[in-house]
């Protein structure tokens, strides 16, 4: 068997991929380069930790970011949709298909990282079942998810419109499950390889596998963040990796392909660890903007007289930055007309603006807050 496995015609007649288990043999090459790569790499994610251990309410930030890294994932895959579309969205009544899909991927993090933190739940093929079933609950008015929760028992392809035309095949059912297994044990190996590098190994065999029909890509980036946390690396699922992937879509894609056609798992690592650092970087650059702005923004209420509701008012919309009147009047329990009131000078203050039309259900936005938190979600945007 080859380093990262063997391709194989099948009964049916198409090449399949058979994964070799986890870790890669003959082992990683981790010198030099690679090296200093990871100790980078490792500082990066040491300097989110840090920033996130001195926030006076890292909660705040920590939701934005799990909804910019839901969002970027999702883009991935195709869904249009913007930040603005997902912050204002309501869960139990989301307006589009596509922004759905990211309130589900929302909702799938929450929920991960919520059984992660219980000390009878670890991280097992049982969890990724039941956050695939949370990833891939039905949107109104799309299609329903195909067996949602449970894994694939025919075959699947990535890229082309059949088998004969696939860009890549994953391992038939029958080889699917010892993949899994194994993946399985390795989650739980602590004295193989450094954490980052285990991370990148297991992202890229859960891809390989494709264990689910359908939401694997996303399923697979939530491994990252979860992997993270669960083994103490990350304190606070804020690192929005989607943002690397997507930037670098193409490649990210043909360096997964290229392990399995060479077995150059290192090329693959390398790539991964130069987005944990890229990303890592954005992280905290953006958290120090944001809590600049919170500063200035402050600032200018005090100096409007907005007293104690309006500073409260702008902690809530940094965590909800897309308002209505009545979001707000529920928010800090205040009247009707005391909310309207705060708008209005929040408004005059020039940090919220309308993006609605007319008097009617008005909708207002954090502008300022949510154009610093957006940068990289644009549609469109990846490599030259």
């Amino acid at each position: 068997m080859e380093r990262s496995g063997t391709y194989r015609q099948t009964l049916t007649g198409y090449r399949a991929f058979y994964p070799a288990d986890l870790p890669p043999v003959p082992p990683l090459s981790l010198d030099g380069e690679m090296a200093l790569l990871l100790s980078e790499a490792d500082r990066a994610l040491g300097a989110i930790n840090t920033i996130a251990s001195v926030l006076p309410n890292p909660d705040l930030l920590v939701a934005m970011f799990i909804q910019k890294e839901a969002l970027l994932s999702s883009q991935i895959e195709g869904t249009q949709s913007s930040l603005t579309d997902v912050l204002g969205a309501d869960e139990e009544h989301v307006p589009t298909v596509d922004v759905g899909e990211v309130v589900n991927y929302v909702k799938a993090m929450r929920h991960g990282l919520r059984r992660l933190r219980q000390e009878d739940f670890p991280m097992s093929l049982r969890l990724l079942r039941e956050i695939h079933g949370v990833l891939m609950q039905q949107v109104r008015g799309g299609k329903p998810a195909l067996t949602p929760g449970e894994f694939r028992t025919g075959q699947n392809w990535i890229g082309g419109a059949n088998l004969k035309t696939a860009r890549f095949i994953p391992p038939p059912p029958d080889a699917m499950q010892a993949s899994l297994d194994n993946l399985e044990k390795y989650l739980y190996v602590t004295d193989d390889l450094p954490v980052l590098v285990q991370c990148a190994l297991i992202h890229y065999q859960f891809e390989t596998i494709h264990p689910f029909n359908d939401g694997n890509g996303r399923l697979g980036r939530l491994l990252i963040t979860f992997f993270l946390v669960w083994r103490g690396v990350l304190e606070e699922p804020m690192l929005y990796l989607s943002a690397y992937l997507k930037t670098h879509q193409q490649e990210y894609y043909d360096r997964l392909m290229q392990v399995r056609n060479s077995g150059n798992f290192e090329a693959w690592v390398r790539f991964f660890l130069e987005g944990v650092v890229s990303v890592s970087e954005q992280v905290v650059s953006t958290t120090k903007r944001l809590q600049q702005l919170e500063r200035d923004d402050t600032d200018r209420l005090i100096a409007a007289n907005a007293g104690q509701e309006g500073i409260r008012l702008l902690r809530h919309l940094m965590q909800q930055p897309v308002v209505m009147v009545k979001d707000v009047e529920k928010a800090l329990s205040v009247s009707y007309s005391k909310a309207n009131t705060l708008i209005a000078i929040f408004e005059k203050a020039t940090i919220l603006k309308q993006i609605s039309k007319g008097r009617r259900n008005r909708k207002f936005s954090y502008e300022t807050y949510i154009d610093i938190l957006a940068e990289g979600t644009e549609l469109g945007q990846v490599e030259e």
